[in-house]
């Protein structure tokens, strides 16, 4: 069975309650009246547990949204500041699976090597209106998130989409894929352009990576 949920945010980093639409409640549509563009500086930290906590430890609900969404964020920040400005970024706070951390590391080195040269440090990161979509299977469901981020750098900056899928692995929030789809760039030159981001286990597909030549022992 699957059941999907989508979220609408207007977005900021401060908390606010999801409210139900009663106007389309049949719909399952959940709207956050959240202003937009601000700066991602939040971390969730649980002592003696780093990182991206579930609501429940068994399983993922659309109530999870928020803390994926600042996960989501904030891989997304690191990420620009590893590329553009060479800082360090904690994959094992966001990523569990090591396909996806090597990937993801390669990517980052790549990337580097063609951006640091031009010595435009970004500032900060800041997302526009985002997307959720939940989506339950036999394995406890994922969560779907298309983050629309503003790169600002020293001078000028550049926009990118970036969507991800997250799950909850032993009660903790993990992004098990994300893929920028934007011309020319990493992901779209090594996996592909304009794909369908649905398959929150293909990473564990040994066959599927293997064909993306990119993973070392």
């Amino acid at each position: 069975m699957k059941l999907a949920y989508l979220l609408v945010v207007l977005i900021t980093l401060s908390a606010c309650a999801p409210v139900v639409s009663k106007e389309r409640s049949e719909d399952n549509v959940i709207n956050n009246e959240i202003k937009p563009g601000t700066e991602l500086n939040v971390v969730q930290e649980s002592p003696g547990y780093p990182g991206y906590l579930a609501k429940n430890e068994g399983g993922l609900t659309i109530q999870d949204s928020e803390t994926a969404y600042e996960m989501c964020a904030r891989a997304l920040t690191d990420y620009y500041k590893a590329v553009w400005n060479g800082t360090a970024i904690e994959l094992d706070t966001f990523i569990d699976n090591e396909n996806l951390k090597q990937y993801t590391q390669k990517k980052i080195q790549s990337q580097y090597d063609v951006y640091a040269q031009f010595n435009d440090k970004v500032q900060n990161v800041e997302i526009d209106a985002w997307e959720v979509e939940y989506t339950d299977d036999v394995d406890g469901g994922f969560l779907y998130l298309k983050l629309p981020a503003k790169i600002n750098k020293a001078v000028g900056g550049s926009g990118e989409v970036t969507e991800f899928l997250v799950r909850n692995i032993n009660g903790k929030l993990v992004i098990v894929d994300w893929y920028t789809n934007t011309k020319d760039g990493y992901d779209f030159m090594v996996r592909g352009a304009n794909l369908t981001i649905d398959n929150p286990d293909i990473w564990n597909n040994s066959e599927w990576v293997k064909k993306l030549d990119i993973i070392t022992d």
